[in-house]
């Protein structure tokens, strides 16, 4: 039996995996090693909320399970600066209040995103250069520069006494990607060849054949493509995206067109990326205002708002809600980025709204080229395979259906051993052959305001069911016998037209009345019985009326 099962703790010769987040969906990753009675958390991120979650923007991990334990977790190593692996420390540090490594750009965007939430002085961030090498408690970590959309992705192998794990993070083989250096093979051959345990790595796109291209191929794209056009063009594009930023600006040059930035988010990473030695090789991005002064066939607009965001830059030109920024008929809107899933309706309503002002759209429809993944495909995989050569693959980041697939690709590549272990799965790698010893709490939290709350909790599930349902209030006000002294009132909420279907609001309320007339005398003297009694009574009349079954209220007065 596991030391872990006996103890609760990882033992001295144990090596434990388990996520809390990002495994069985794409988003919000949270990782855990578990090592001679240590936690070693690798990445703390969010997913955002859809339509599903009203009034919820951002969701991320339950971190319960090591918040218990967070006496043991010796620190929190971020492997690259996207929202679902960092956007959560802000919310959840101050429930595990462990040290943070990161390298430059990361901690760069990070200390950003800190500093907004009041914890600028607080949280301690320590940098870790490319390619560096460190300890967290009883682990050694070693950094590997690979290539994302993004600069300073980094695979971590995690060295223990009871075996090397290499977590791969977000990750591909991109020989030209234009922004940081490409992908450290050799260091990637030296860890295979000193032997690594297991792999836990990105499943994103293994349903996806060959290899996910590379931003040279986007540059060259984007330079023909905006040649084609002689009035104004605009770009949109994940902010994050800073090689895709460089690729736009020197693609714009080619045509001797003035780059201008539009969305706060472009202008947080162009910062930090100037901090951090990126993007000094291009002209000054102009600010919307500057922008705006310059002839039409001048100027290229790079914009947020890809996937259809309502409070972004591209939806506010959309709507003509902008300041400073209006698209005519005749310009262009080049869509450099992916759809990302559950997306479609909003990324449709946006490019329904810029095509009936006339402008011309460009996407990866269009243009193959227009954009690139950044996480490996299937031949991509196979190659870092060949190169670790682990004993154990653990896919991650990625649905049920995408870690299904990669342990069977890894199953392909000669892998003796693919585990899955969605959330909550408590998995030992170490010692002996890799087990499943314990499932554990894994849930959502949501930010709901200014305050953190389950998915789960009763508030969230009123508000779906309004949502769909609506809610009607009733007032009865009886009297000490439980006599009623006026009519019932009832007002509703997203059900029916208060003023123009009258005749259901006087059966609503002829309902209410009778539920309290047929209630026997020792009933009406209790208010619990008097309020589920007409309670009852709306719900089943709303439902025969209108076919609904709305959230009911009801506010008893006894006088």
């Amino acid at each position: 039996m596991s030391s872990y099962a006996e103890a609760g703790e990882p033992g001295d010769d144990e090596l434990l995996f388990l996520s809390l987040g990002g495994a069985g969906e794409i988003g919000m990753n949270l990782n855990l090693y578990g090592h001679a009675g240590a936690w070693l958390m690798v990445d703390l991120g969010i997913t955002f909320g859809d339509e599903e979650t009203p009034g919820i923007d951002v969701i991320m991990p339950d971190p319960t399970f090591i918040e218990e334990r967070a006496d043991t977790l010796a620190g929190l190593v971020l492997t690259h600066a996207h929202e679902d692996h960092i956007g959560a420390v802000p919310h959840l540090w101050p429930r595990l209040r462990c040290p943070l490594y990161a390298t430059p750009f990361t901690a760069s965007i990070l200390r950003r995103k800190l500093a907004e939430a009041g914890l600028k002085d607080k949280a301690p961030i320590t940098e870790i250069p490319l390619s560096g090498r460190f300890d967290v408690g009883p682990f050694n970590i070693e950094l590997i520069t690979l290539t994302h959309s993004i600069p300073e992705p980094n695979a971590c192998v995690i060295r223990t006494g009871a075996g090397s794990v290499m977590h791969t993070g977000d990750w591909k083989l991109d020989p030209d990607p234009r922004v940081g250096p490409s992908t450290d093979e050799a260091a990637l051959i030296r860890a295979g060849e000193e032997g690594i345990l297991a792999m836990v790595c990105d499943s994103t796109n293994v349903l996806v054949q060959g290899s996910s291209g590379s931003e040279g191929e986007v540059r060259d794209t984007l330079t023909d493509m905006i040649g084609r056009f002689d009035n104004r063009v605009v770009v949109a594009c994940f902010a994050s995206n800073v090689a895709r930023l460089d690729s736009i600006a020197h693609a714009a040059a080619a045509h001797d067109r003035s780059v201008g930035l539009v969305g706060r988010s472009l202008w947080r990473f162009y910062e930090a990326s100037q901090e951090n030695g990126y993007l000094t090789d291009i002209p000054r991005f102009l600010s919307p205002k500057e922008a705006a002064l310059l002839p039409r066939d001048k100027v290229l607009l790079i914009c947020t708002g890809s996937q259809g965001e309502p409070r972004s830059a591209l939806a506010r030109i959309a709507r003509d809600d902008h300041p400073d920024v209006a698209l005519d008929r005749g310009d262009a809107v080049i869509f450099s980025s992916r759809v990302i899933p559950g997306n479609e309706k909003s990324i449709g309503r946006l490019q329904n709204r810029l095509t009936e002002r006339g402008v011309e759209l460009l996407t990866t429809h269009d243009e193959k080229h227009i954009h690139v993944s950044g996480h490996p495909a299937r031949d991509e995989l196979a190659q870092m395979y060949q190169w670790i050569r682990p004993k154990i693959a653990v896919p991650v980041h990625g649905e049920m259906r995408h870690m299904q697939a990669h342990a069977q690709l890894a199953q392909e590549c000669q892998v003796p051993e693919a585990h899955l272990a969605p959330n909550g799965t408590l998995l030992k790698l170490a010692p002996g052959q890799a087990e499943v010893v314990d499932e554990v709490f894994s849930g959502r939290l949501a930010l709901d305001g200014n305050r953190l709350i389950s998915m789960g909790s009763g508030a969230l599930r009123e508000r779906r069911k309004m949502l769909h349902s609506g809610a009607a209030v009733v007032t009865v006000v009886i009297d000490e016998t439980g006599e009623l002294q006026a009519d019932p009132q009832v007002s509703t909420h997203g059900v029916f037209d208060l003023e123009e279907d009258y005749e259901i609001a006087d059966s609503l309320i002829d309902s209410a009345a009778d539920a309290v007339d047929d209630l026997p005398r020792k009933s009406r003297l209790k208010d619990d019985h008097v309020h589920e009694a007409v309670r009852l009574a709306v719900r089943r009349r709303l439902r025969a009326l209108c076919g609904k079954r709305p959230t009911v209220d009801v506010h008893l007065v006894r006088l």
